[in-house]
């Protein structure tokens, strides 16, 4: 990181969230030069409107990068662990402030940002989690946070006077009035609402990805975006994953002529496209079927064709659709 320049340079890591937006505004207040990074992972869901709206308003430069693999293979096997469900917090920061490290070493800032609120999330904003953190990406003492500063050790740009410690806040804890009090007194407005967030904290989602991780055991990018999309249903081990609209549908077919995996419609009805992946037997195929005519517009009582599809190769298969409650044993 730069140092002897005339102003100090902070780099903020900027979510979009209305946290990392006051954190950013308060260090632009001290008359610091400020550019801020982005984190975009395959779970993450993000108002980045509210990022670039702000990074407009306030002239601040923001870089995005996307944690790709590196983020699935924490997710897969993290070192420190999960939180309320697969997501795995620590891990996931250390790897956002490495990568934060090497691009403020790049851009010549002096410290980094970010608008974490001590006790505020229960896994990775403990004092002692925070402490972990830094210590694993190497920046003990280079991490303001400047919304809990007065509850924390100063940092090296509080002892260096590159920020007045005394303009900084003591908030703490997970109630968000003192935020949104903030927010009017400092002028930021249209900030997203804290809904959204890490996929991985979802129990339903989470149960797809704890089910995925036990059957296969790692996780690639075509593995995340199949983890998103769909009805999913584990058939003698075989994954069964139906689409919920147009795009899903479009979506699935394009995996699976990518992965020359085993596709199902039903003939001459609308309905979904269903992707197998894993074993193909015949009775899986069968049950798959009767999965995907309940999900269409085919009458539910009556036997219907389904076209099974794989690369150059198609079949039919005449099933009833299966029953709701057949259908809730087997769904993941």
């Amino acid at each position: 990181m730069g140092f002897g320049k005339q102003m100090p340079k902070a780099l903020v890591l900027l979510s979009g969230g209305l946290d990392s937006l006051l954190a950013t505004k308060i260090i632009l207040d001290q008359k610091v030069d400020v550019e801020a990074v982005h984190f975009v992972t395959p779970f993450y869901r993000c108002d980045c409107g509210s990022v670039s709206r702000f990074s407009r308003e306030f002239g601040v430069k923001v870089h995005s990068i996307f944690l790709g693999q590196d983020f699935l293979n924490i997710v897969a096997n993290p070192r420190f662990g999960y939180g309320s469900q697969m997501n795995p917090c620590l891990d996931c920061r250390i790897l956002m402030f490495r990568r934060a490290k090497e691009l403020a070493d790049k851009i010549g800032a002096d410290f980094l940002v970010t608008g974490e609120v001590l006790d505020e999330r229960p896994f990775s904003q403990r004092l002692k989690a925070m402490q972990l953190i830094e210590r694993e990406a190497r920046l003990e003492g280079k991490i303001l946070r400047p919304l809990s500063a007065k509850l924390l050790p100063p940092t090296e740009a509080e002892r260096m006077g590159w920020v007045d410690r005394e303009r900084l806040f003591a908030i703490r804890g997970r109630r968000r009035t003192p935020q949104i009090e903030l927010a009017a007194k400092l002028g930021i407005k249209n900030y997203p609402n804290p809904s959204g967030g890490c996929l991985l904290t979802d129990p339903a989602f989470a149960r797809r990805v704890r089910d995925h991780l036990k059957h296969e055991g790692k996780l690639s990018m075509d593995d995340a975006l199949l983890l998103m999309i769909g009805r999913h249903f584990r058939i003698d081990g075989a994954k069964i994953v139906v689409g919920r609209n147009k795009d899903e549908n479009d979506r699935l077919m394009e995996l699976a002529e990518r992965r020359k995996a085993l596709y199902l419609m039903v003939k001459d009805y609308k309905g979904p496209i269903t992707l197998i992946t894993g074993k193909e037997d015949s009775a899986i195929i069968e049950k798959a079927a009767a999965i995907t005519a309940r999900y269409s517009d085919a009458p539910k009582n009556i036997p219907v064709s389904v076209i099974c599809k794989l690369a150059d190769k198609e079949s039919e298969i005449t099933v009833t659709a299966m029953s709701d409650e057949q259908i809730e044993r087997l769904r993941i």
